[in-house]
């Protein structure tokens, strides 16, 4: 699914922040990503979600080497991943459904009438029918993170990539979202998810990349959960 081979990123003329990186992601792999603030988590992952391009090394995701990809056939790629971004990043002018709903209209398949179902059913899972229609500035930071992280799982992604997902929501909600993401890697999906907890990932038996300083350690096995 992805391959990275001494892959450096910086930021115009600015220093490496990711420095030699050394990764494998098989399909339908789990990871976490972990690692101190400033260490480097939401770069790699704009890396892999193809907002940016690695500085050198080699870099491939979809048997494709990323650097060698025409720009304008980046957009359908990067409908492959879904992503769930630390700031949200969802349209203001639009109600949580229809924010939801976005994927599923990009892509074009599917009927007007399945997609309202298909979103009717995220909302539910993610416990915000009562904000279908509430637009995102009307909505808490924990309402916010729900409806982005429906936004990124509705379209079945091959790749899902999320930045501290449950971050802003309670224990309860938290081993909510995780049970949807353990289910969606169950049929197939490859999942990382950066996170600050370090308890996180004692209670699921995933391995652990950790990023120091820009660069990336090997798998380590995660405690057996409790």
């Amino acid at each position: 699914m992805v391959t990275l081979r001494n892959v450096g990123l910086r930021y115009g003329s600015g220093p490496e922040v990711l420095r030699g990186l050394d990764l494998d992601l098989a399909p339908g792999s789990f990871h976490f990503l972990t690692g101190r603030s400033g260490a480097g988590k939401s770069s790699l992952l704009s890396l892999l979600h193809l907002s940016q391009r690695p500085s050198r090394g080699l870099m491939a995701m979809f048997g494709k080497d990323v650097n060698e990809v025409p720009r304008r056939q980046v957009p359908a790629m990067r409908r492959r991943v879904g992503v769930v971004f630390q700031d949200f990043r969802l349209l203001d002018h639009l109600s949580a459904a229809e924010n939801v709903a976005l994927p599923l209209r990009l892509a074009g398949r599917l009927p007007a009438a399945d997609i309202r179902n298909y979103v009717a059913e995220m909302m539910a899972w993610v416990g915000l029918t009562d904000k279908t229609d509430a637009r995102p500035p009307t909505l808490s930071g924990g309402e916010k993170q729900r409806v982005a992280i429906a936004r990124a799982v509705i379209g079945g992604p091959r790749l899902l990539l999320a930045d501290e997902p449950t971050g802003n929501v309670d224990r309860e909600m938290g081993e909510r979202l995780m049970t949807l993401f353990v289910k969606l890697n169950g049929l197939g999906t490859t999942v990382l998810i950066a996170t600050h907890d370090p308890a996180l990932p004692t209670r699921f038996a995933y391995p652990v990349l950790r990023l120091e300083d820009g660069r990336l350690d090997a798998d380590q096995p995660a405690a057996a959960p409790a």
